[in-house]
């Protein structure tokens, strides 16, 4: 059975990895937030379902200026 522990573990590892994210910007992160990054990593069809609004975009402009 895999514990909490080492499953965050291994996202964490797979999120700085492939994504770049500092620990920070994992843990702050829904997991829906990440599910649908690792989606369009993937190239998942129906990864941007939903689309993104205004003041969505405006807020992950304004948290993740880079």
């Amino acid at each position: 059975m895999t514990t909490f522990r080492a499953g965050a573990g291994r996202l964490a590892g797979v999120a700085g990895w492939l994504l770049g994210w500092r620990p920070d910007e994992f843990w702050r992160a829904t997991p829906a937030e990440l599910a649908a990054v690792l989606r369009a990593a993937r190239g998942e069809e129906g990864a941007g379902e939903g689309g993104v609004d205004a003041a969505e975009l405006a807020r992950l402009m304004r948290d993740m200026p880079d």
